[in-house]
């Protein structure tokens, strides 16, 4: 088992082993397992690495969901935050099993790694080795134990908490990283010494005598209204082993000087908990002072986003792969359910995938026993696109309706792939431009309630923008955006639910780099009229003699300086396969 008593030089290299994440870039033939970092390894990676690092709390799945929405890349799965959750108080009076159920739906509800707050391992070592072995099973990355006496009482709560044997702690540190079955799961040891009120010399000690038990982490905690005692201790400590920190009384202290000071991870402990009761008391005071529901309805979100937040849109795609047919509810049809058609460019290689595309498109790649082209088409079938077509190139042979398990589909071939832009695989579908269309790159995958909010939008060319992914690289994502899909808008995305009308789209590209308002995700809905505008546009490229190796983008640009485009934003929700760490994410989209 890993027992982690080496220096932080050494183990922040460990972390960027080949089996770390950085395998994750290497190609690989398609029978290899997925190489995408588990979740062990994502959590020892961000607390060992050389950035700091940030764990968000939540105490839910819900909440868990929201984290990874934002953008964070762990999760502190806080114990008092479950416990308000269920009306008890933060005294262990949640057992332990109440505990690990509440992170279990919440490693269900999100991908990302979870840090659980395990109080004091619930006991002794036995409790701790079970604990851990438990955590394991259900996909929790790791746990933070403190040493203080069961039942434990929050820290914040009175003055000299008595604290336990530092010995005795050491055996539970010791119990739990033998009990642990994957090597990556990481064993966090809360040093509650300032909070009690004892010397700097015991936090030390005891930090040392922790660290030297095998800890992975420790956890410096103090509940001062400054920062002093985490910054003499972390001047002390000299790096021996990652420091976490919790600045919930010490909030005011710059962020930059806690990475100055070499501190490892930052957990925002009990935010989400404390937000949600502020709203929900000010949304139940109201609701009882006005007896109506006028006032509130365009303050909270709508039961759309929660169908949204708990992918209801994966059931429905389930129902029709797993239920005999005549068990699937039908679409409805009549006056409300117009027809639109369906154009997906699907003609590129994607070399980038190695020998997953050597003898197929990369919208053929396979995920989870489907092409990857199979799974846009359900979707846009569920939102009611049907009428669809496929314009193929690279390995043409290899897109079949047969493989695809659909229907009716119509296959149009830009053979001229090799030498051309994506206006011309459009111009072979442009005999069938004609009425409301969707228009989509075929290697891009997303939830059915985006396709489903761009043909509600009132706009004759409306496109799909991510908010989110403007503050990659540094913003939590992986995804660096294509600077051709830049897109800047008259106006930001905006949270509020009473500015829910589209922006305008400014500029697209090289231009907008300077102030993005997000990435286009390359999925766009044109009204009959937008549908007209388009013909024209690409007939005009045609005569300058530039629509043969013109991109999407570049059309779009230029159909703004004529017409509007407006903008819809979505947060998250889609992805584009264009590496073999974008594959494994698919995958697990999918």
């Amino acid at each position: 088992m890993s027992n982690s008593t080496s220096g932080a030089v050494d183990k922040r290299a460990a972390a960027w082993s080949p089996d770390g994440m950085e395998a994750a870039t290497t190609a690989a033939p398609p029978h290899r397992p997925s190489t995408t970092p588990s979740r062990f390894r994502r959590l020892r990676d961000l607390i060992e690495g050389p950035e700091l690092g940030f764990l968000m709390e939540a105490h839910s799945g819900l909440s868990a969901k929201l984290v990874e929405e934002a953008g964070f890349a762990g999760i502190w799965g806080s114990g008092l935050s479950m416990s308000a959750a269920l009306g008890l108080r933060d005294n262990n009076e949640a057992s332990w099993t109440q505990v690990l159920e509440q992170a279990e739906y919440m490693a269900d509800a999100s991908s990302l790694p979870i840090l659980l707050d395990g109080d004091t391992g619930y006991g002794n070592f036995n409790n701790v080795r079970r604990l851990v072995r438990k955590l394991t099973e259900r996909g929790i990355a790791g746990v933070c134990i403190e040493d203080k006496l069961f039942p434990k009482t929050n820290s914040f709560i009175g003055e000299a908490q008595p604290l336990a044997d530092m010995e005795e702690f050491c055996g539970r540190i010791r119990a739990g990283k033998d009990a642990q079955p994957d090597d990556d799961f990481v064993l966090v040891a809360r040093v509650e010494a300032l909070i009690s009120g004892h010397s700097m010399e015991e936090a030390l000690r005891r930090a040392e005598a922790y660290h030297a038990a095998g800890a992975d982490a420790i956890l410096m905690h103090s509940k001062k209204r400054h920062a002093g005692e985490i910054l003499a201790f972390m001047e002390r400590w000299g790096g021996r082993c990652p420091v976490v920190i919790v600045p919930t009384m010490y909030y005011s202290t710059p962020t930059e000087v806690f990475r100055n000071a070499g501190v490892s991870t930052i957990i925002w402990a009990n935010h989400l908990v404390r937000a949600s009761i502020t709203a929900m008391r000010e949304t139940a005071s109201r609701i009882h002072r006005e007896q109506s529901l006028a006032g509130v309805e365009a303050e909270v979100v709508s039961v759309k986003d929660i169908f949204a937040l708990t992918d209801n849109d994966e059931l429905e795609a389930a129902g029709e792969r797993y239920l005999p047919a005549a068990s699937v509810p039908a679409r409805p049809v009549g006056p409300a359910v117009r027809p639109v058609r369906g154009i997906v460019l699907a003609a590129s290689h994607g070399a980038e995938l190695g020998a997953y595309t050597a003898d197929k498109p990369k919208c053929m790649v396979d995920l989870r026993g489907r092409p990857l082209l199979s799974h846009l088409l359900g979707v846009l079938g569920r939102a009611g696109v049907r009428d669809v077509a496929v314009v193929r190139g690279y390995c043409k042979q290899a897109i079949e309706p047969a493989r695809l398990g659909v229907g009716e589909l119509v296959m149009l071939d830009n053979d001229d792939h090799a030498t051309t832009g994506e206006v011309a695989s459009l111009l072979c579908a442009v005999e069938r431009l004609h009425g409301e269309s969707v228009i989509v790159y075929g290697d891009v995958l997303f939830r059915r309630y985006i396709l489903d909010a761009l043909l509600a939008v009132e706009a004759d060319i409306v496109i799909a923008v991510d908010a989110l992914r403007q503050r990659a690289p540094g913003g939590g994502s992986r995804h660096e955006p294509n600077p051709r899909d830049l897109v800047a808008a008259d106006k930001a995305f905006s949270a509020s639910y009473l500015d829910d009308q589209p922006a305008r789209l400014v500029s697209m590209g090289e231009r907008a780099r300077e102030t993005p308002s997000g990435e286009w995700i390359g999925l766009l809905r044109l009204s009959a009229r937008g549908a007209e505008w388009v013909r024209e546009e690409m007939a005009s490229m045609q005569a300058e003699g530039i629509a043969a190796t013109a991109d999407l983008p570049a059309l779009l640009s230029r159909l703004n300086e004529r017409h509007p485009v407006a903008v819809h934003y979505i947060t998250g929700h889609w992805l584009d396969v264009d590496t073999i760490t974008d594959l494994a994410d698919a995958r697990n989209f999918s």
